[in-house]
């Protein structure tokens, strides 16, 4: 017995001894089903967000193929696969190439580590509905992330064109300055999990969501992914006012598409994400599990899952609906000048509260209480700034005016005063000169 107890301590979490153990052909089928199922779900968005936004504007959307329109998707699908294939002569043709599919593959390998539901009975197998799992299965999907940016920004650096490439760098801007903030606001989850394994972190919330205890992380998470998956009002790499099409303006038939896929799955992707690590996962809502003893076994949870994850679906479709593009300064100063500080200080936070609270010498009340207080700071901080921005008027130096300058008349200027920052009104020098019929008469 006593030569047995070391051999004990070193075997593996039992969370994640349950993988690994499956047929290979288990595992290969688990990787062909997410794969059918995420294209089915892209297809289904696109629909959804049609229709969503047409409704908003008072529009039918789209209503024609098939029942509710719902094969509209396919057929735009079918439409851009019998476009021209077109390459850009100045186009660096392999890069051009292989830049769509660097997008497109990180998007679905993000979904191997995200559980989908508990362990349940595949074909006479007890397996987990998750493809595999890993200590650091979080940051393995923050690295995965990172990689399908290169996809953008090399794909508006091989089309050879001005636009693609200011599209690329806006990409890869965003990318470092909301990856860092979306990283930061998942420190508290492992901090409150005590893992970095999504299954863990699933069962770590069976008492109470993360997203409920842990509200400033979560809010920073959700403004995060928007700017990462490069939707409005963060759709700055491909504005169509300022940079044409963006990245993919030179882009066209197939390759097109496989940039379009990927925004969709990412958006699935950081979804899913935001409700694995914050709403507990494929648990069904509080309460349901009191009423009903089976909603968190078999494959229900499956249904739980995907309603809280078009629940996400359904915000970012309401905010490209309703919101402006923002200008690309004012988006950058909101990542590096908000969202970065707030989230450090919430950590110090959430670790000092930790740590008095594992040591069972605060009452729960007063934690409550401190995180209440911790909330409104942070409200504060992010939404009441200084008064003094850029845009106060400055007083503008007043100069006569001859409406008669020139021999024709001209409008005065503005007297509201000038903006800090703005352009100077034009001045031209006055002519002192009078122009008479006599000297008309002999112009002429």
């Amino acid at each position: 017995m006593t030569m047995l107890a070391p051999l004990a301590a070193d075997l593996p979490d039992p969370g994640l001894a349950a993988f690994g153990q499956d047929p290979w052909w288990v595992i290969a089928l688990k990787a062909v089903l997410i794969f059918l199922v995420l294209v089915l779900l892209t297809l289904f968005n696109i629909w959804f967000e049609r229709r969503v936004v047409a409704r908003m504007q008072h529009r039918p959307g789209p209503n024609v193929n098939g029942p509710f329109g719902l094969l509209q998707s396919l057929a735009d699908g079918v439409k851009l696969a019998l476009k021209e294939d077109i390459v850009p002569k100045a186009a660096d043709k392999v890069v051009f190439l292989v830049a769509p599919i660097i997008a497109v593959v990180p998007a679905f390998v993000t979904w191997a580590v995200i559980p989908l539901g508990p362990e349940v009975n595949f074909f006479g197998h007890r397996t987990p509905l998750q493809l595999t799992d890993m200590p650091v299965a979080v940051l393995f999907m923050l690295a995965i992330a990172s990689i399908g940016i290169y996809g953008i920004v090399l794909g508006g650096w091989s089309s050879g064109s001005t636009y693609s490439l200011l599209g690329g760098l806006r990409s890869s801007a965003q990318m470092i300055s909301y990856e860092v903030a979306m990283g930061l606001a998942l420190v508290a989850v492992f901090l409150y999990a005590g893992s970095m394994s999504t299954s863990e972190i699933v069962a770590a919330q069976d008492r109470l969501w993360f997203g409920l205890i842990l509200l400033p992380s979560f809010v920073i998470y959700v403004i995060s992914m928007v700017g990462e998956t490069n939707r409005a009002p963060f759709d700055l790499p491909e504005a169509e006012g300022e940079l044409v099409g963006g990245f993919h303006t030179e882009y066209s038939s197939l390759k097109f598409a496989l940039f379009f896929l990927a925004e969709y799955i990412n958006l699935a992707t950081v979804s899913a994400i935001a409700t694995t690590l914050f709403l507990g996962g494929w648990a069904a809502p509080w309460g349901i599990e009191h009423v009903w003893e089976g909603a968190n076994s078999g494959y229900w949870p499956l249904l739980w899952f995907f309603g809280k994850v078009f629940c996400f679906i359904f915000l970012f479709v309401w905010l490209r609906g309703s919101l402006p593009r923002m200008r690309y300064d004012q988006f950058m100063a909101l990542g590096w000048k908000v969202l970065i500080p707030v989230s450090l200080a919430w950590i110090v936070a959430v670790a000092t509260i930790r740590v008095i609270s594992l040591e069972g010498n605060i009452n729960r009340t007063y934690l409550v209480a401190a995180i209440a207080v911790l909330l409104v700071l942070t409200v504060g901080l992010m939404f009441v700034g200084d008064k003094t921005s850029e845009d106060e008027p400055v007083e503008a130096r007043e100069e006569p005016h001859d409406a008669f300058a020139g021999g024709f008349p001209v409008p005065p200027m503005p007297t509201g005063g000038a903006v800090r920052g703005g352009a100077q009104p034009l001045t031209f020098a006055q002519s002192r000169t009078t122009v008479t019929a006599a000297a008309e008469e002999n112009h002429e």
